[in-house]
């Protein structure tokens, strides 16, 4: 075979077997985001609806509780954390004080800066004292590590207090379960108004 040849065959010989790697070699490895447990049921409360689709609405904003670019995680590298269980509030009125309380499988609210005994924690507490939060109205509970307790969690956003905002709060709500982020978006006006959801794993 002349010199000529032999170089073309070569290019040909290393193309195949790329392809073969990339038909019959082993299976890529799944991201993180993409495991984890699934959703059984999801409970509404009367009125609000929450979205199970995510649609890419373009790269991840900070604080604003949405999984912006569908990758399974919310609000990232914003300094948040997260994990296989996440749930996080953001509202638009920063003098309005608005709560996320969530109970685990275990009956158990889940407190700031402590793990509940199903591993959860609840990451600030917004406003909070001395402005902790430095205007950006996001409270956030996560999954510290591990495999997430089966069962029901309930989430409840309350508005303890307008403290001078004008009425309507509009406020989002983020959930992570696992490999799939759901949102809903709704308003409150009145102090002590509650909004719950349940979602069942």
């Amino acid at each position: 075979m002349s010199r000529r040849l032999r170089a073309p065959l070569a290019l040909a010989t290393v193309a195949a077997l790329l392809a073969g790697v990339g038909c019959g070699g082993p299976p890529a490895q799944q991201p993180a985001a993409s495991r984890g447990p699934k959703v059984r049921s999801i409970k509404e409360p009367n009125g609000v609806a929450v979205e199970r689709a995510c649609s890419p609405r373009g790269p991840e904003l900070c604080f604003n509780a949405i999984d912006d670019n569908c990758n399974g995680i919310i609000d990232e590298g914003c300094g948040m954390h997260t994990g296989l269980v996440q749930v996080a509030i953001a509202w638009d009125e920063a003098k309005a004080d608005v709560d996320l309380n969530v109970t685990d499988p275990k009956g158990a609210l889940v407190e700031v800066g402590r793990a509940s005994e199903a591993g959860l924690v609840k990451e600030r507490d917004c406003p909070g004292r001395h402005n902790a939060c430095l205007g950006q109205n996001v409270e956030n509970v996560y999954l510290e590590e591990g495999e997430p307790d089966r069962g029901e969690y309930q989430v409840t956003v309350r508005l303890e207090k307008l403290g001078g905002a004008n009425p309507p709060v509009h406020v989002t709500m983020g959930a992570r379960i696992g490999p799939k982020t759901y949102r809903a978006q709704f308003e409150m006006s009145k102090p002590e108004e509650e909004k719950t959801f349940t979602f069942e794993l």
